[in-house]
């Protein structure tokens, strides 16, 4: 029997623990009086509850309210809501300490016991006391409702346990009588008989003694009359009761200390008790023999408690609690085609997939009574021989195999029959033999079908596990990797690193292969070339390949997928683990803790949709999205990172999503129809810069119009020559009353007239005077003139010199008021016409028409028409001088015209002239419409920016400013002016110049990444600049820097990689993985060096008491940056000195014992040993240092204070640097580029991804 840890925390004395009925819960009280709700699953801390003054002893879940009870040294019980996570009220009448507090099963009633002797019933609806059971002399320990019966059972220090009868209470509740605890003086003046302590309604059924010293715990069995009770005599005894009486059956004898807690286990027949012995022991109930003991060295237990519906259990002791269960869950299973073996009640069972026919096939081994055997742990199967290997950990280690029936006739088989060994692992190599390791001997035993061995051998590594592979090899699961061994020729073939694998599972085809570990998945193919790496947060369950290659995997509360190229999500959530075994389309068959086989229904829409873009499979793809429902931010946001944005387009409802979305495809019909619905300036302006990017002169027009750009309007019309709307402007500018307006209108269409008017009515005489008599103007100037009282005379005019002009508008060649400007050819997407985007998405669009269309569709083909000795001159009824290089007249076309002639006949098709006629002129009308230019040559700079989607690519092709989108888009780039220079490196550095001639402009070469291996464009990508060994070169030199504690000049180094890491573009995951990590190591050696520095700034200055305080907490902030060992050891050391230098002697021992923790030489662990006596004679700070080492939190780049667990925080979405609320929307402290708080999509540097 094993102690199998789930969940452990760290924190003062628990005095208390309660689970919660549903959710993964656990409410722990402790003794420093602070009440603390953990979430142990994700091994979290959701909320803290402080209202008691001293201990908490008793804490209960009600048991379907969102309610939970406590009861304190305050004498005070206080009922609580976690939702609102506040105290709704507090009953008061106990005297001294409650020890412990209950909700009833089904009553509105709170029991709670007291020092004061008493126990005390409270109805928590109406807030008052409606029972005191009053007869014990001493402290009352305990006090429990019974599940079922009405029934109270409480224990005291009086050396007895008493049961109480309740069912008065009970009557007299449902007969509506009014709740007591009134003043009973009140009731004798009023001539009533009120009893106050309800001897009526509840009564004392059984007293229970037998106890030498004080009783601490008493609980009910949850199903059967019996009784469990513990105490300071260091004994648990078993008490059976009927109805007239109740006596003692059995004592369990074994602790050496007081037994402060014991209770029966809810689904087996043992019971558990702990004690301040430091142990936990389990017993078995019919027997009433000592099974299993698990011993802490430092902690005395004080509590347990059992979950009301899993198999778990929780201790509270001198530090804090563990969450475990006594077995593994996991049912052995082993699947072969489509039948499913596992193991259940003792026995092998056979399911079929297809007929869901359950039967059994053989029984296995059970224990002897009075002993424990644990279940078993693996199943390997062996088709051939219809034989099973099952591997347990009883006896250290052991496998039995056992023979299946050929037929299944609902006959079991007897276990006599099994042949057993030794061994931590057992696996099938082949049709007659199977291997065992022996782990301690660390010898691999080739065994036979006799169970005799054949053939010994010695591993190279040294193996904790052994797992199936294809033919005669096996895999050995090491501490640090896993390695695929051939047992024939005793050869490594190779080998692949990972974490200690719990379970493997292959592929049906055995070509892929996912290595299970306790948070992480590994996927390689056979040869374990690694494909991809799956981190959890929580423990991994199971996992299964299904048929196109997608592995489904559980977690403790999700089924999800991975595919193989690194892409995961979420299925669907489930309450409960389970085991997955079979994925056939909807239908997930699975096994669940109690082995039951299961069927779920899932919706693999979205990873059928994701693989189906990563291999390509586009019509899939498009089947995909019209025939289901697939929505979510999620698989957009997927799409517009994986370079899909016109798809993502069909998803998304969104106005402002779909504007951006349809500006990033080009679907400009769709951006139109999205900025009328938003109608907002801003994006006006976005989609008129768009439009006119790409040439839509009326889409540009309609913009600025809503947007009342009047000023951009007549530039519009003016270089498009639309005079007429230009004369328009200038009438809304008089409206306006816009002089400026006014004034570039007229110089638009040459009205010189106006210009005058408009210059004389601004005040500027001279100039009005001066532009009329330029002109011609006579009348109009000598009219300015006399109006302004200057006479002719007074009047100098300057020299006109020879061969200027007048300032007059270009007259427009070709009016293009209504057509768009020409638009070069750009070859249809994958998707383009597959579906409708929106109302108008399968309209025509501005400028194009649908004959031209398929006019360059057909060109496309390279030539098929030539190719195919088509004449198309003749075809379309062109002469051979007038066509486009057509054959001569004299060849004869391949079809002939009496086949076409048949042809025509077949179909039913009637020679008609006059139609032929009017198709020849339709089609020279369509062609001379859609006459498209020549495309011109593609630089390769160009083809650059087309194949990457990585911003240092953009930036070598020279498209800065798609570059700097990227930048922004990703990790959100605020400031570029710290990565000009790395701009104009990259750029200078990936072309080189060749000077032919003196006289000659020389020749830019582009400098290609991969020359060697790129025979087409689509393979041309730039030179890499920035690599990952430079980069971890100048890791080493930050490393060097800051050991040698030259903190600026590491500062500097830092900084410039992190800058760096952002044009570092990789080939492989793994390298893109190291990437990532990079930048967590700069972000912690920046962040640690600027608080060091600060430190150093602050010791300079005068010696105050603020100051100091500010020393020891930069000091202890240092040592939570994730930094090297070595560095962590010198920031702890440096931490622990200043701590004890401003007598923080509690600080200075925790440091010490981290010290010690990272094994520092003997010298300075000889030191840190002497600190951690010191300091615990001191066990307090002198200073009020804001520095918590128990509770988790995070360090604000900014302003260098800890940001908790739970406060609010955002982040840098760069470097991930923290920051509270306040430095939002600033730049980053820590890579000074970036803007804090911003949505990003996150850093690509995957070449391959493109």
């Amino acid at each position: 029997m094993q102690m199998l840890t789930k969940f452990e925390t760290k924190s003062s004395r628990v005095k208390g623990t309660a689970f919660h009925p549903k959710r993964p819960w656990i409410l722990a009280s402790l003794h420093n009086g602070s009440i603390q709700l953990w979430d142990y699953r994700m091994g979290t801390l959701l909320d803290r509850f402080e209202e008691h003054e001293g201990p908490v002893r008793g804490i209960s879940f009600h048991p379907t309210q969102e309610l939970f009870v406590s009861g304190g040294d305050d004498y005070k019980v206080k009922v609580w809501n976690y939702r609102t996570r506040r105290c709704i009220f507090t009953l008061q009448g106990h005297l001294d300490y409650v020890r412990t507090v209950y909700f009833h099963p089904e009553q509105p009633w709170i029991i709670s016991a007291s020092d004061d002797q008493t126990i005390r019933i409270w109805n928590w609806q109406s807030r008052q006391c409606i029972a005191v059971l009053t007869g014990h002399n001493h402290y009352v320990m305990c006090a429990q409702f019974h599940p079922t019966d009405d029934l109270v059972v409480s224990a005291c220090l009086d050396q007895t346990v008493r049961v109480w009868d309740i069912s008065g209470l009970r009557r007299k509740s449902a007969a509506g009588a009014q709740p007591m605890m009134g003043d009973p003086l009140s009731s004798q003046r009023l001539n009533t008989q009120g009893d106050f302590f309800n001897v009526t309604d509840v009564v004392v059924k059984f007293v229970l003694e037998g106890h030498t010293r004080g009783v601490n715990w008493a609980t009910f069995h949850p199903t059967m009359p019996l009784i469990l009770s513990c105490g300071d005599d260091r004994q648990v005894k078993i008490w059976r009761m009927n109805e007239s009486r109740a006596w003692e059956v059995d004592t369990c004898r074994g602790h050496y200390n007081n037994v402060n807690s014991a209770l029966f286990h809810p689904k087996r027949e043992l019971i558990l008790s702990d004690s301040e012995d430091k142990t936990i022991r389990v017993w078995d109930t019919t027997r009433r023999t000592l099974l299993q003991t698990f011993r802490r060295d430092q902690d005395r237990f004080w509590c347990m408690n059992a979950h009301p519906e899993l198999n778990l259990f929780a201790a509270g002791h001198d530090n804090g609690l563990i969450v475990f269960k006594l077995e593994r869950e996991r049912p052995a299973s082993a699947i072969h085609q489509n039948s499913l073996l596992y193991v259940k009640d003792s026995q092998v069972r056979l399911h079929d997939f297809t007929s869901a026919n359950d039967a059994p096939m053989v029984s296995i081994r059970t224990a002897p009574a009075g002993q424990y055997l644990p279940p078993p742990r693996t199943m390997s199967f062996n088709p051939a021989e219809k034989a099973v290997l099952l591997t347990s950990d009883a006896e250290g280690g052991s496998y039995e195999l056992y023979n299946l029936p050929r037929q299944v006739n609902g006959q079991v088989s007897d276990s006599a029959q099994a042949r057993r060994g030794a061994g931590s692992c057992a696996i099938w190599t082949g049709r007659n033999r199977f291997a065992v390791l022996d782990k301690a001997a660390q010898q691999i035993l080739i065994k036979d079908l006799t169970n005799q061995t054949t053939k010994t051998i010695k591993p190279p590594v040294t193996v904790e596990a052994i797992f199936n592979a294809p033919g005669s090899q096996i895999l050995l699961s090491t501490a640090t990797s896993v390695v695929l061994f051939d047992v024939q020729t005793r050869q490594v073939v190779s080998e692949i690193n990972a974490a200690p694998v719990k379970y493997v599972v292959w592929s049906s085809d055995m070509s892929t292969v996912a290595l299970l570990c306790k948070h992480t998945i590994t996927l390689a193919n056979k040869q374990l070339d690694q494909l991809c790496q799956v981190h959890e947060t929580i423990r991994i369950k199971s996992a299964m390949w299904d048929a196109s290659g997608v592995l489904l995997y559980t977690t403790l509360n999700h089924i999800k997928f991975a595919l193989p190229r690194g892409d995961s999500g979420i299925v669907r959530t489930i309450d409960n683990p389970i085991y997955l075994a079979r994925v056939q389309g909807g239908d997930l068959h699975c096994l669940d803790r109690e082995g039951s086989v299961n069927v779920i229904k899932i919706d693999p829409t979205e990873y059928r949709f994701k693989l189906a873009l990563q291999h390509r499979n586009y019509e899939e793809v498009v089947s995909i999205i019209r025939n289901s429902n697939l929505v979510g931010q999620s698989i957009i946001a997927y799409l517009q990172k994986n370079g899909y944005p016109e798809i993502a387009l069909h998803f998304v409802r969104d106005d402002t999503a779909r504007f951006e979305l349809a500006l990033e495809c080009g679907n400009m019909d769709i951006a139109l129809e999205t900025a009328k619905a938003i109608d907002t300036p801003a994006y006006w302006n976005k989609f008129s810069q768009e439009a006119l990017r790409r040439g839509h002169i009326q889409m540009v027009e309609l913009a600025y119009q809503r947007t009342k750009a009047y000023d951009k309007l007549s530039f519009l019309y003016s270089i498009t020559g639309n005079t007429e709307k230009l004369v328009k402007m200038q009438k809304i500018a008089i409206m306006r009353n816009d002089l400026q307006s006014r004034l570039q209108n007229s110089l638009f269409i040459g009205d010189v007239e106006d210009r005058v008017r408009v210059l004389q009515e601004s005040g500027q005489h001279a100039l009005a005077y001066l532009t009329a008599k330029s002109h011609g103007l006579v009348e109009e100037a000598e009219s300015i003139r006399a109006g302004a009282g200057v006479e002719e005379a007074n009047i100098t005019s300057a020299d006109v010199a020879g061969g200027s002009k007048l300032l007059l508008p270009t007259t427009p060649v070709i009016s293009s008021t209504e057509l768009d400007w020409p638009q070069l050819h750009v070859s249809k997407g994958i998707f383009d016409g597959k579906f409708n985007f929106g109302d108008k998405g399968a309209g025509p669009h501005p400028g194009k028409s649908r004959v031209a269309d398929l006019a360059t569709a057909a060109v496309d083909g390279d030539d098929a028409a030539g190719a195919w000795d088509i004449d198309e001159g003749e075809n379309m009824g062109v002469d051979d001088e007038e066509g486009f290089g057509g054959a001569g007249a004299d060849e004869v076309d391949l079809l002939g015209d009496e086949a076409e002639a048949g042809a025509e006949g077949g179909w039913g098709i009637d020679d008609d002239g006059e139609l032929d006629a009017e198709i020849a002129a339709e089609a020279t009308a369509a062609a001379a419409a859609g006459f498209v230019a020549p495309q011109p040559g593609i630089s390769e700079l160009e083809v650059w920016s087309r194949n990457s989607t990585l911003a240092v690519d953009q930036i070598a092709a020279g498209n800065f400013e798609q570059a700097m989108r990227l930048l922004r888009d990703q990790v959100g780039i605020a400031s570029f002016d710290a990565l000009k220079p790395a701009f104009m490196e990259i750029y200078t550095s990936s072309r080189s110049v060749l000077t032919t001639a003196p006289f000659a402009t020389p020749s830019r070469i582009p400098l290609r990444r991969n020359p060697a291996e790129s025979t087409e464009a689509s393979q041309y990508f730039p030179a890499k600049i920035y690599s990952l060994s430079s980069s971890l070169e100048q890791l080493q030199q930050g490393y060097r820097a800051t050991t040698a504690a030259k903190f600026e000049d590491g500062l500097v180094l830092f900084k410039r990689l992190l800058l760096s890491l952002i044009f570092v573009s990789v080939d492989t995951a793994e390298d893109a993985n190291e990437i990532k990590q990079l930048l967590q190591i700069c972000r912690e050696y920046i962040l640690g060096i600027t608080i060091e520095l600060e430190r150093a700034s602050v010791a300079k200055e005068e010696a105050t008491e603020e100051n100091s305080v500010r020393l020891v907490e930069l000091a202890a902030f240092f040592t939570h940056c994730q930094l090297r060992a070595d560095h962590e050891k010198l920031s702890l050391r440096a931490a622990m000195n200043t701590a004890y230098k401003h007598k923080c002697f509690k600080a200075a021992g925790e440091f010490a014992q981290r010290l010690l923790d990272l094994v520092p030489t003997p010298q300075i662990a000889d030191k840190a040993r002497k600190m951690i006596t010191i300091c615990d004679r001191q066990s307090r700070d002198n200073l009020a240092i804001n520095y918590d080492a128990r509770n988790p939190f995070v360090i604000c780049a900014a302003s260098h204070t800890p940001i908790h667990r739970g406060e609010p925080a955002v982040n840098c979405p760069y470097c991930q640097a923290a920051y509270k609320p306040e430095h939002n929307g600033e730049l980053c402290r820590v890579c000074t580029v970036a803007k804090i708080g911003a949505k990003a999509t996150g850093l690509r540097s995957l070449a391959s991804a493109n």
